[in-house]
């Protein structure tokens, strides 16, 4: 006899500190309020958390991106959990637009941990029943979990935005390393457009890396896609070996602007004519003032993805 499907009474929406402005934008398009919780900070640094109104039974979504600061965020996300679990939530999904740890998601050297799989099972053990996530910087990370992952992408969002550009039949993707092509090969495939990539190799050690573009980009509007945009050296690198092979102009996108360190500073000293971004993660204040910069938001498409998980409907068309 099969079991009965769930029902929930109540959808609930709450966010800690990463990204506030992206949890409060996605319950305007579900047209609810966004769940109160109290997050205060011990003097010691101990995060003190409590939620402050009743989830029995609800179905609750913790919009949570483990942006910087990386430990700070997962372990808010994680006592949120633990929370709403001890307060008796029927279904508890975090929503990650952002998965920090990601890119460590293999034993590439010795002695080396995987740390994309432990926070998949800290998540888990915390009390997470299933996980909404946005551009995992690898795919395979949905396979560390035990429990379902909706894994989500940019892609319509970008897509939406550069089919408005007045110069879109020239352009031709670019993907900036060997480890990107298969995403780019998809977006090229969706706008109908070229294919082409950057291969880097540093041939001598103290040597600096050798950019080389494999396809013909002269006379093209270059369109560099990535995942994520961290230091930004590998973005400005690849975008001087396009231009140096006669491309037109470069452009690039990604979903996540991480921005760390130097990035902001080095996109606004090269050729790129603009970087196309998700609100995924907050910008920092140096990158919201730079003027290349431009935010798109994905607050409608993951609303409509908690909607449709919600009244457990098919998310599907939302895979692309």
């Amino acid at each position: 006899m099969s079991a009965p499907s769930r029902s929930f009474d109540r959808l609930v929406v709450f966010t800690g500190n990463a990204n506030p402005a992206l949890a409060s934008e996605i319950c305007q398009h579900l047209e609810i309020k966004l769940g109160e919780a109290a997050v205060r900070t011990f003097a010691d640094g101990e995060i003190h958390l409590q939620v402050q109104e009743n989830v029995r039974g609800a179905d609750v979504f913790m919009i949570q991106p483990t942006c910087t600061p990386v430990d700070r965020n997962l372990v808010e996300l994680l006592l949120m959990i633990d929370a709403l679990k001890r307060a008796s939530a029927a279904r508890i999904t975090p929503v990650l637009s952002y998965y920090g740890y990601a890119r460590q998601d293999r034993k590439d050297k010795p002695r080396v941990p995987i740390s994309a799989k432990l926070v998949a099972k800290l998540l888990e053990t915390a009390g997470a029943d299933r996980i909404l996530a946005l551009d995992l910087h690898a795919a395979q990370i949905q396979g560390f979990f035990d429990i379902p992952v909706d894994h989500l992408f940019a892609t319509p969002v970008l897509i939406d935005y550069f089919k408005t550009k007045a110069d879109a039949d020239n352009m031709i993707v670019v993907s900036p390393d060997a480890g990107g092509v298969e995403r780019a090969r998809a977006f090229a495939k969706k706008l109908n457009l070229p294919l082409a990539i950057i291969d880097k190799r540093r041939e001598e050690a103290n040597v600096a890396e050798v950019m080389n573009v494999i396809g013909d980009v002269r006379g093209h509007h270059c369109l560099m896609l990535d995942d994520l945009i961290d230091t930004a050296g590998t973005l400005v690198k690849g975008a001087e070996a396009l231009l140096s092979a006669g491309a037109r102009k470069v452009t690039a996108c990604a979903t996540h602007p991480v921005l760390s360190g130097p990035a902001v500073q080095r996109i606004e000293q090269s050729p790129i004519e603009e970087v196309v971004v998700t609100n995924s993660i907050p910008l920092s204040r140096e990158g919201a003032k730079c003027g290349r910069i431009r935010v798109l938001s994905v607050a409608p498409l993951l609303a409509r993805a908690i909607q449709s998980i919600h009244e457990e409907t098919s998310v599907s068309s939302l895979f692309i």
